[in-house]
């Protein structure tokens, strides 16, 4: 009896194959993956704009708020086609959210994920 991967001794088939359900995320891309029809456009929120940011912006690394979602190669290959410049690497942080007290009410600061984007020497980014 395979209770995990549901499949049947005769036929050695996948039951979900048979009955013709197909994920949310598979019937919307035609293929496996969260960002759906936006393509790219999802993996970069926007530039983040901060004195390190743009101190780092000499050494040609250019820092991003990104879907929390996305991983190194989706953000290379967004940065790749909204650029046209080539990533050389790509580091990615976490921010956790935070517990804020303002006004004498409770709340919490949105967390997020940020990537520092490494370019080859002579390319350049232009954030305006």
């Amino acid at each position: 009896m395979a209770i995990f991967r549901k499949t049947t001794k005769k036929e050695g088939k996948d039951i979900r194959e048979n009955s013709g359900i197909v994920s949310a995320r598979q019937e919307s891309t035609g293929k496996s993956g969260w960002r759906g029809a936006g393509g790219s456009a999802r993996v970069l929120l926007r530039p983040r704009i901060t004195e390190k940011a743009t101190d780092q912006s000499a050494k040609n690394a250019y820092v991003f708020e990104v879907d929390p979602r996305s991983n190194k190669k989706e953000i290379a290959q967004a940065v790749k086609e909204f650029y046209k410049v080539t990533p050389v690497a790509v580091h990615t942080i976490r921010i956790p959210a935070k517990n804020i007290v303002s006004r004498g009410r409770q709340g919490k600061t949105a967390g997020g994920k940020k990537a520092v984007v490494y370019l080859k020497a002579g390319e350049k980014i232009e954030i305006v």
